[in-house]
């Protein structure tokens, strides 16, 4: 038993919706016709942006989940990171930020204390102002936040605008979904949860400052849709991306509890989507869940010319973070992704 009264199967962004529902909903709607509206909710990008003036255009995001871990504090640094992550993912600096609150009326109203204690380190730590927020009594606790950004209107990274011959990067090891599930039922060790603990709450603020100085084609971060899903959504109709299964980073202890099943439903709704898009040329099942498994306050994927590749990792390897070559930008093959 932890804080929060119980075990966390679909916690972090594992809660969320699958991709095939959510784009249905999402097509159903009336799309928004100003041209201040640079970046909207048609594109599946990673936030809206708003044109305010020829310099300054605005970056709006949120994101809230029931937790995955039994330490409130945690949960709150990681669900902060995350909702911050956006912003990093288009280039953008964070201005401000709202806390968003589901809270059990009946539980201790200092675990939620402890929440909130979480996510405002993280707040300062991206030099962001904490402006208010919103609560709500709820069955279960659910935390995040309401996220404003600034960016250049020519500066926007987009998460759609891959070009052939590109390489594609990635900044953190994936597999926390699979380990905050082992985690959560006594199957994993506590170094291993450490590692992916380290992971959901390094701010992809560091590598956003990096990546802006280079020429890069499109970015995004890879969180509910996994890596696959997530880099579906970068692909152009005429592209195909090639992975190399070897070079894709992985926390440590999540092959082998893909290879004990212990994966997330989260993790099957992507493969489902996906399914008729994704080639596996390796026959190792450990690795296709570990490639559909959703990822709380997960990296940067980066897509990037080749000629400018080499610089972009060292660079971000100077700054202690992880850049990881795990593929690249071809025209379109038998599928949108092929895995060797």
């Amino acid at each position: 038993m932890n804080e929060f009264g119980g075990l966390f199967i679909c916690g972090g962004c594992n809660a969320k919706i699958g991709p095939g529902n959510l784009s249905k909903l999402l097509n159903g709607l009336p799309q928004t016709n100003d041209d201040r509206l640079l970046v909207g909710f048609d594109s599946t990008d990673d936030a809206g942006v708003i044109k305010l003036s020829d310099d300054v255009a605005l970056i709006q995001t949120l994101d809230f989940f029931p937790t995955m871990v039994s330490d409130p504090y945690l949960f709150g640094k990681i669900a902060a990171t995350n909702a911050l992550s956006d912003v990093y993912a288009m280039g953008g600096k964070v201005l401000s930020a709202m806390n968003i609150v589901c809270f059990p009326e009946e539980m201790d109203i200092n675990i939620l204390g402890e929440i909130l204690r979480g996510g405002s380190e993280v707040i300062q730590e991206a030099k962001a102002l904490l402006v208010g927020g919103h609560s709500i009594h709820d069955s279960t606790p659910k935390y995040g936040l309401s996220v404003t950004g600034t960016i250049h209107p020519d500066n926007i990274l987009t998460n759609n605008n891959c070009q052939v011959g590109d390489i594609l990067i990635l900044t953190k090891a994936i597999g926390v979904g699979i380990i905050t599930t082992a985690y959560s039922v006594g199957e994993t060790t506590d170094e291993n949860f450490a590692e992916a603990i380290s992971s959901m709450t390094t701010l992809n603020k560091y590598a956003s400052e990096v990546i802006v100085k280079h020429k890069v084609s499109s970015c995004t971060d890879v969180t509910g849709f996994g890596l696959l899903g997530h880099l579906s959504e970068m692909l152009g109709e005429n592209q195909t991306a090639y992975l190399t299964s070897r070079d894709i980073p992985v926390i440590s202890g999540a092959y082998e509890c893909a290879q004990e099943l212990l994966v997330t439903a989260g993790g099957q709704r992507n493969r489902n989507f996906l399914n008729d898009k994704v080639l596996f040329k390796c026959d190792d099942f450990a690795i296709e869940e570990l490639m559909f498994d959703p990822q709380t306050s997960g990296g940067l994927l980066i897509s990037v010319p080749a000629e400018y590749a080499k610089k972009l990792v060292d660079e971000l390897q100077q700054v202690d973070q992880l850049a990881s070559v795990i593929g690249k930008v071809v025209e379109l093959d038998t599928h949108k992704i092929i895995i060797e």
